[in-house]
């Protein structure tokens, strides 16, 4: 087992009452758990995200802590939450990372794999 890790699943929903397609307007939910599988107790610190539509346009988010929060995971524990984005394409995909500090001052990333934001029933 690894002292430094953290494990990420993430769930997207397609928010059809906060989409207006007529406008290019599709919001998705994503909920995101994080669980720390290492054998050291670490924080979350910041995130960077990496949103590419359907036309391959590229947005990068980057900012402290998730939704307020910068959790501190001992091993075994595991934090979850909810938040969303916007894309002006039906489809879309989103990966990226958390940038943490185990409680020993080790630096480390946590890869966020990616993931595809699409309305229900359009992928074959």
């Amino acid at each position: 087992m690894a002292a430094y890790e953290l494990t990420v699943t993430v769930h997207t929903q397609y928010l059809e009452d906060q989409s207006d397609p007529d406008n290019a307007r599709f919001v998705f939910a994503y909920s995101v758990t994080m669980k720390n599988t290492g054998t050291v107790a670490a924080q979350v610190i910041s995130r960077h995200w990496v949103i590419t539509d359907a036309n391959d346009h590229v947005e990068e988010v980057r900012g402290l802590g998730v939704v307020g929060y910068q959790p501190l995971l001992q091993p075994g524990e595991q934090f979850e939450y909810t938040s969303g984005t916007s894309l002006v394409t039906p489809q879309g995909t989103m990966h990226g990372e958390y940038f943490c500090v185990a409680e020993d001052g080790e630096q480390f990333e946590a890869k966020i794999p990616e993931f595809v934001l699409s309305l229900p029933r359009t992928l074959h």
